[in-house]
């Protein structure tokens, strides 16, 4: 377990322990809804929403991936690698596109 699933796992044991796999999944599929909110709202799509608030949901988007990783034994940021390197692989075969530099 990384540091940042240590401390996740802290906090939830504090807090009374991990709720049912489904129910983890329930509030992932919420925070993303409230990701995606705060993100139509800070690109002037739909609502006002700021850095801070785009900030404070991916946070809680990451809070309960960590919260599943957790509950199933798997080491996140081992995960990630594995991701990125798959994506590496896969997408270096394919046309790069120009980064956003938008920002």
């Amino acid at each position: 377990m990384n540091e940042w699933q240590e401390l996740v796992d802290g906090l939830i044991r504090e807090l009374g322990g991990y709720w049912k796999p489904f129910e983890m999944l329930a509030a992932l599929m919420e925070e993303l809804g409230e990701l995606a909110d705060a993100m139509l709202g800070y690109e002037g799509v739909k609502g006002k929403a700021t850095k801070d608030k785009l900030q404070e949901e991916l946070g809680d988007v990451l809070f309960a991936l960590l919260c599943i990783a957790n509950h199933y034994g798997i080491d996140a940021g081992k995960a990630l690698r594995a991701s990125a390197e798959k994506y590496r692989s896969r997408d270096s075969k394919q046309v790069v596109r120009k980064p956003d530099t938008s920002m």
